[in-house]
């Protein structure tokens, strides 16, 4: 269900005021709603910190498959060559991990070494060019058309794999490369590329590749994944209800051990628990190309390592009472999923603490409700930050409200003052206008993953915003 402005903010404050949560409360039995996607339990399985779950009507139904398949990465890879067609771009030489998993569909890990696919405009075949470190990955995936070096830095003729075990000269990869392109007659034409256009690089082009041109492409791949298709959208919506059953564990385990563990055992706890509960539902049989993109990264800190949005110590404290604790991270299945963070106060807390805490969570409620098509990222920033200011809390401001949210973690476009992108239904968008009071030792960052949709930003995550669920008593 929905709750209003007031609801919202507010949440059960008279169970606060009658001392909501019970000192020594037991783990639960493992949370078990919402549902995830292959598995659904029933409203009556549901305990503990589960119970208190509420889900969105408007939440997309969540997979019940575990990646995009080789037919959506065929289909996104026509969306790039239309658009290199629109711009007079011949073929699409790609660098970037996070743009070659997103139209090949193939999870590789990059290194110092060089990693490329290049994607003809027209309908043929793409071609690798890969370590042979990856020949096995690459061989077994639908793409065949490529060509190996050994390793970096690769000498000439040097293939000990076949045997041939030289000190070649040192090959050049980049001109390497190009050669290759060559030798399929992509000389003379239109490239476009996902990295720095370098003198060095024009220099090797007009070499190996004379008449050739070369432009960016960076922004057009980043522009087609900034707005997610049906399937990623649905990925991610089985991810975060993966997530908020985390939660809804480590909100458990809190109010069960209290002051006797540290904010690491939570997230040690939390970490082994998502992990579990995720791989359990993952088809796999040990091979590459299953269970890929699969990230379960639960971070827990408490006290005075909350006052500072992206803090440098190592988290290892006791809890202790009166502690603002956040419990955050990124969760994702196949490359999609988001963030989720709650921002939790341990009893005893005061007026001012309550303050920042209601301004924050009603911030978060005001991106996530202006965040519809037709907006712009700045528009939405504006209202957050008018309303922080407008309450005093100018000062404990010290970022945009939000990313854009992708494989990787951070892309655009932004929720910030700068950036007049804007949003498209597909979207999607952290939700995390936190304030931080260093001061004090103390601070609050809920987040979630805001998907933008016709009439407003549907928080994708089932953790409620209340002080039933964020304030606690040991």
């Amino acid at each position: 269900m929905r709750r209003t402005r007031r609801e919202f903010v507010v949440g059960s404050m008279a169970a606060v005021a009658g001392g909501m949560v019970g000192a020594g409360v037991k783990p639960a039995t493992p949370p078990a709603a919402p549902a995830t996607g292959p598995e659904k339990p029933s409203p009556a399985s549901m305990s503990g910190s589960a119970a208190l779950i509420l889900t969105d009507p408007d939440h997309p139904q969540p997979a019940t498959f575990d990646r995009l398949d080789e037919t959506w990465h065929r289909r996104a890879i026509a969306r790039l060559q239309a658009r290199l067609h629109e711009e007079g771009i011949d073929g699409a030489l790609l660098r970037d991990r996070w743009n070659i998993i997103y139209f090949t569909g193939l999870w590789h890990t990059s290194t110092e070494r060089p990693f490329h696919v290049f994607i003809p405009a027209n309908g043929q075949e793409p071609t690798w060019f890969h370590p042979s470190l990856d020949r096995d990955l690459v061989g077994s995936w639908w793409i065949k058309d490529r060509e190996i070096y050994f390793d970096f830095k690769h000498g000439e003729g040097a293939f000990p794999d076949q045997g041939k075990v030289q000190m070649g000269a040192t090959v050049d990869l980049t001109r390497w490369m190009l050669k290759g392109l060559r030798k399929r007659g992509w000389g003379g034409r239109v490239i476009g590329v996902d990295f720095p256009i370098t003198a060095d690089l024009l220099d090797s082009v007009a070499d190996v590749l004379p008449s050739t041109v070369i432009k960016k492409a960076g922004e057009m791949c980043e522009r087609l994944r900034m707005v997610k298709t049906d399937e990623e959208i649905a990925l991610t919506q089985r991810a975060m209800n993966y997530f908020s059953r985390i939660h809804a564990f480590a909100r458990d385990y809190i109010l069960a051990h209290g002051t006797d563990v540290t904010d690491f055992d939570v997230q040690t706890a939390a970490t082994q628990y998502g992990v579990d509960l995720i791989m359990k539902d993952i088809k796999r049989d040990g091979k590459p190309h299953t269970a890929v993109g699969i990230g379960v990264e639960i971070g827990v800190r408490t006290g005075v390592g909350t006052a500072y949005p992206h803090p440098n110590q190592f988290h290892h404290n006791r809890i202790k009472k009166g502690d603002s604790l956040q419990v955050s991270g990124d969760v994702k299945i196949g490359g999609c999923g988001g963030e989720l963070y709650r921002a939790l106060q341990i009893a005893p807390w005061d007026s001012p603490r309550e303050k920042v805490w209601e301004v924050h969570t009603e911030c978060c409620r005001i991106q996530a409700d202006a965040s519809a098509a037709g907006v712009t990222g700045s528009y939405v920033a504006k209202l957050v930050h008018d309303h922080q200011v407008k309450n005093g809390m100018a000062k404990y401001v010290y970022h945009r409200p939000a990313h854009g949210e992708g494989s990787e973690g951070h892309q655009p476009p932004y929720i910030a003052l700068g950036d007049h992108t804007m949003l498209e239904t597909g979207m999607m968008f952290s939700n995390e206008p936190g304030l931080y009071v260093p001061e004090q030792g103390f601070g609050y960052n809920h987040s979630d993953n805001v998907m933008v949709t016709a009439k407003r930003g549907v928080q994708m995550g089932s953790v409620p915003y209340t002080r039933e669920w964020c304030f606690l008593k040991l």
